[in-house]
């Protein structure tokens, strides 16, 4: 034994065994450490000299991956395998959304036809109601037209596909507080890009262009941006997503441009969506029945439905878009106005002057800075002109005939 060391009350011995295992024990994590890192750098040096191998099979394995995915979502799906080549046609038979259909499992997804090109049928007018499906029909048919070109079958009962060399869109909404650039100012800066950008065989998705400005505004500017998207400036097929119903007026006016509306029905003051695509424009966006969906309150509702009563009763000038031009449409006198039919009392030529005045005065309204209110007060003013030149109504003659008896 060897001594160790000395205590009060003890002492402390060790051995050359005990020793030994002191150092194995203490020196056995420096080994271990030492050990790890060189097995580390063995490994290394050994996967370096085959780095070029591994990442071939990586990228093998990966495209594998991929290839078995798509077909796998194919078989499971009832995918189609499209017909692409280098025409400029875009047609589209039973064309279904691959994620909505993928998750919305609880109802049946109504599929729809496309059927775009670079001649006649170049830009779609897409009108109909709130939450009926115009969004997720656009989107449907660039994710269509994505899976064909990177070479998936798609999901269609069959599809044509000529080749886009770019894939536009123009969707959603929101603004950018770090740069101080608005909602609006976003949205000019993407239609900006497209327009530069764009070309005929592009595929271009505008979803409800001039939404972030005033009315006559945003009017304005998806008219202008539809016509130059449609013209032979650019010519690229595109899906043109709208409530600016006059919009529909564009066709057969400008080659290309087409409409069609998602297609609701309304029952009560319910409305139901078909989630078909049809031909043809439509009037109603039917934003008072969605915001009942919504869980809106009542009183809400039924306030506004009174207000758009007066408002469409009131409105008695409507601008119809025709060739770059506002022509004023006028109805002075509604159906059931009591100058319906002229009274025998009235005086012709009076009467004449004063159709001839408003007229007049129609023809010099600037439309675009006309409030409501205005608007109201200039049909207030021109229905009592009416008046006075007709002369008293039926009963205050009647009643005039019996005061002097």
């Amino acid at each position: 034994y060897i001594r160790k060391q000395t205590l009060t009350n003890a002492e402390r011995y060790i051995t050359p065994e005990l020793k030994e295992m002191e150092s194995t024990v203490l020196g056995a994590r420096d080994r271990r450490c030492a050990l790890e890192y060189e097995l580390f750098c063995e490994i290394r040096d050994y996967l370096a000299k085959r780095v070029d191998r591994i990442r071939n099979t990586a990228g093998l394995l990966g495209e594998l991956d991929v290839y078995l995915s798509l077909a796998r979502v194919a078989s499971h799906n009832n995918y189609v395998c499209p017909v692409v080549d280098d025409s400029t046609t875009l047609s589209i038979t039973e064309g279904r959304h691959p994620v909505v259909e993928r998750f919305n499992t609880d109802h049946y997804f109504v599929p729809n036809d496309t059927q775009l090109d670079t001649d006649q049928n170049r830009l779609m007018i897409i009108t109909g109601p709130n939450m009926a499906g115009k969004s997720t029909y656009m989107r449907q048919v660039a994710l269509i037209c994505l899976l064909a070109q990177i070479g998936s079958f798609v999901p269609a009962r069959s599809a044509h596909i000529g080749v886009v060399d770019r894939l536009f869109t123009r969707v959603g909404a929101s603004d950018d507080l770090t740069s101080g650039t608005s909602t609006f100012m976003l949205e000019m800066n993407e239609v900006s890009y497209i327009l530069t950008h764009a070309t005929k065989r592009s595929l271009i998705i505008y979803d409800e262009i001039g939404r972030g400005t005033s009315t006559y505004d945003g009017m304005s500017i998806a008219r202008a941006v539809a016509e130059y998207t449609a013209s032979d400036k650019i010519g690229a097929k595109t899906l043109f997503a709208t409530h600016y119903h006059e919009l529909t007026a564009l066709e057969g006016e400008i080659p290309g441009i087409i409409n069609y509306n998602i297609a609701a029905k309304k029952k009560g003051d319910d409305i139901i969506f078909l989630r078909r695509i049809v031909r043809g424009g439509t009037d109603d966006s039917y934003g008072i029945e969605v915001a009942k969906l919504a869980g809106v309150p009542q009183p809400v509702i039924d306030r506004a439905r009174e207000v758009l009563a007066a408002l469409t009763e009131s409105e008695k000038t409507t601008i119809a878009m025709t060739g770059g031009h506002k022509t004023e449409k006028t109805d002075v006198l509604p159906s059931d106005s009591q100058f319906s039919e002229h009274d025998s009392s009235m005086s012709p030529n009076q009467f004449d002057q004063t159709l001839t005045s408003i007229g007049e005065q129609l023809r010099a309204l600037d439309l675009t800075v006309t409030t409501p209110l205005e608007a109201m007060n200039l049909l207030f003013t021109w229905k009592k002109g009416l008046s006075d030149a007709q002369g008293p109504s039926q009963s205050e003659s009647e009643q005039t005939n019996d005061e002097q008896e």
